[in-house]
């Protein structure tokens, strides 16, 4: 008999289930007449408090070497196409932020009420003991240096420090797919046992079922946003190619990576008839670069978590986090839920999550993982598309020169 390998997102509802389950024992007996299930209850507690501060001192790092890596990768490609795409690809993913901040503003303070035990930070019991383990430095320091690195390395070409950054790359993204990711169910299930005992399970079942439905039909809008903008802008009908591109739709569903898809992705630019070279060069750049479908997830979800928290998501807030967005998950890790790992310090250090709010955009991320990376590669398709319209205009320039 093989070994059954479970998903990402069978494992994260199986993780779900338990904790409803343990928290619910814990809500119907009286905890302090059975010391078993109080222990229990300490040990789930500690759990998170140790996988949270581990959590906590990772993230710099990550920020530290994915976005420095991938600005200098990026900074070595310099050419005119580059810049087109890399232009294109920013202004839609800072796009699809605001679009979802506007309908999110709009709509979900009809939906969604405060919590009150939203606003807590942690479980709501003591753990049995806890380690402090202070981060390297803060995020903010944590992307500055990222630029200043990354920026610097492309301008220098300097090959033995970003080498060196790129073995830490490596380092953090086999700490991702060996520790943190398999450990994630673990750490929700702790969160939502927490939640079951408090006694606000239905209210946060609501909101995290309303708020995926949500950022599912909002991103489907979106992409169609995405053709209707590269209908506008090449002045041809892009929305029959979509057809051709279901293929790439559901490798994305399947393998919740965009680099995994790209091989797919490329089959189906080559049958929407894109320039070889423009798509050979466009998609694989775009999945690096063009997270559209994981900021309309940050965006909603973390507007939902923050209502449920009785705060209010103004937009003088959520303005600098949609433009930081755009850059924060550059080269973001080619790994189920790197999108929300690469962006997770950010939503601490500029929305003010708590650690049980940061449990809470994590699980709803990687719950809908799929379909945000199927929103990234078909948005990627229009990107391709765009390019290759504007590099044919400036070859036909070129010949009448």
């Amino acid at each position: 008999m093989g070994k059954i390998n479970l998903g990402i997102l069978p494992k994260l509802l199986l993780g779900i289930l338990i904790g409803i389950l343990v928290g619910s024992l814990g809500n119907l007996f009286n905890v302090s007449d059975a010391p078993a299930f109080r222990l229990v209850i300490e040990i789930s507690a500690t759990f998170t408090s140790l996988f949270s501060t581990f959590l906590q001192f990772l993230i710099p790092l990550l920020i530290v070497s994915f976005v420095a890596v991938g600005l200098a990768d990026l900074g070595q490609k310099a050419n005119k196409l580059f810049l087109v795409t890399l232009l294109l690809a920013y202004c839609s993913t800072v796009l699809a932020g605001l679009l979802a901040y506007f309908f999110g503003y709009a709509v979900l303070p009809q939906w969604i009420s405060p919590i009150s035990s939203m606003n807590t930070s942690g479980t709501a019991f003591s753990p049995l003991f806890t380690i402090s383990v202070d981060p390297v430095f803060g995020v903010m320091t944590a992307l500055i240096l990222a630029f200043v690195l990354g920026i610097g390395l492309a301008n220098i070409k300097g090959e033995r420090l970003l080498g060196c950054l790129k073995d830490l790359q490596q380092i953090i993204t086999l700490t991702l797919k060996k520790i943190i990711i398999p450990l994630i169910p673990v750490y929700i299930a702790t969160q939502f046992a927490g939640i079951a005992a408090s006694g606000e399970l239905f209210s946060t079942i609501k909101m995290f079922v309303m708020l995926f439905v949500m950022i599912l039909a909002f991103q489907w809008v979106y992409l169609l946003v995405q053709f209707g903008i590269a209908s506008l802008l090449t002045r041809e009908n892009q929305f029959r190619k979509i057809k051709n591109m279901i293929p790439a739709y559901f490798t994305a569903l399947g393998t919740q990576s965009s680099a995994a898809t790209i091989p797919v992705n490329l089959e189906c630019a080559y049958r929407n008839k894109i320039t070889k070279d423009v798509a050979d060069f466009c998609i694989p750049l775009c999945a690096t670069i063009h997270l559209a479908g994981d900021t309309v997830c940050l965006v909603l979800g973390t507007m939902g978590i923050m209502l449920a928290s009785g705060m209010s998501p103004d937009f003088g807030l959520y303005l600098p986090f949609i433009l930081m967005l755009g850059v924060t998950m550059v080269a973001a890790p080619g790994v189920p839920g790197g999108g929300v790992m690469a962006a997770i310090g950010i939503i601490g250090s500029m929305l003010g999550f708590t650690e049980s709010m940061q449990s809470l955009i994590i699980s709803l991320h990687f719950s809908q993982d799929s379909f945000g990376t199927a929103t990234n590669i078909m948005g990627d398709q229009t990107i391709a598309i765009v390019v290759d319209a504007v590099d044919q205009k400036h070859s036909e320039k070129q010949a009448e020169a």
